[in-house]
């Protein structure tokens, strides 16, 4: 009997000892993702709220560093380079830092995001961008911390900081309208180098019409300042694919001498193949 009891209370110690009690957290995180023109952007933070507390002045001091949020440090995330504060950032992650005041905030993006709350002081070469904002007053109160994107349009968004009755708002400028136009001038100007080749290639393997993928060779050789030995090589065999003997030996011919000059001993050995076999060696 005494060793039942003994199995049985080592049991309930084991029990008790791997159970886990779940309580919700004082200040739950939130992750917010948001489309900006061509531009991803994850938001991260945590949400603390006001439970009685006076906030700005007090529970957030003025003119000290802030993590803006609580638990690990409030993240954000582009997808693409953007603007803030006139400072180009790039692609990446940021932790966002602010240091609130009566009547003007600091808001910086840092580039060390594995702090855990915000540093004693911050390390100038780690700011990537910081922008001066004024506090806008609010007739409703916001009762729990609350970040938002605002204000959207193709070029441009709105960091909304929320808490108690105060509003900051974040310029943020995206680069969608130099992208788009940048896109919409490549494709009204036509295919490039690129595109005629690439074109010319899946033709040849796919065997398609071959005389097709020798007109958009030439066009992609044509655009192409200097060609590279491995694309005159697929140039010469596009050419006697398609009959051109004559055609397909120059370009073997110039793909020879550049693969020598490169000093590559694969494409040395695939030319003069080549060439024996079209009789040019």
């Amino acid at each position: 009997m005494k060793k039942i009891i003994l199995l049985f209370s080592a049991v309930l110690l084991t029990v008790g000892s791997q159970a886990q009690i779940k309580t919700p957290q004082p200040s739950p995180f939130q992750k917010i993702e948001q489309k900006v023109g061509l531009t991803d952007v994850t938001l991260e933070y945590s949400r603390p709220s006001m439970k009685g507390r006076t906030i700005y002045g007090e529970l957030v001091p003025y003119g000290a560093i802030w993590r803006t949020g609580a638990n690990t440090n409030t993240t954000i995330t582009f997808s693409n380079d953007v603007e803030i504060g006139g400072k180009k950032l790039a692609a990446g992650s940021y932790a966002i830092f602010t240091k609130p005041g009566a009547s003007n905030w600091e808001v910086y993006f840092y580039n060390d995001v594995n702090n855990w709350g915000a540093p004693e002081k911050l390390d100038n070469s780690k700011i990537a961008a910081t922008v001066s904002v004024k506090p806008t007053p609010l007739t409703k109160s916001f009762e729990t911390f609350t970040m938002s994107f605002d204000d959207l349009t193709y070029d441009a968004a709105t960091l909304g900081i929320l808490w108690d009755k105060t509003y900051v708002g974040v310029p943020i400028k995206f680069n969608t309208d130099e992208a788009v136009t940048s896109n919409i001038k490549k494709v009204m100007n036509g295919p490039g180098a690129n595109e005629y080749y690439a074109a010319a290639m899946y033709y040849f393997e796919a065997g398609k019409d071959i005389n097709q993928a020798k007109l958009w060779m030439d066009k992609a050789m044509e655009l192409t300042k200097d060609p590279m030995y491995y694309q005159l090589r697929q140039k010469s065999l596009i050419y006697a694919k398609s009959g051109d003997k004559k055609g397909a030996i120059e370009a073997a011919k110039e793909s020879l001498k550049l693969a020598k000059e490169a000093k590559n001993n694969d494409y040395i050995a695939l030319n003069e193949k080549s060439l024996k076999e079209w009789g040019a060696m």
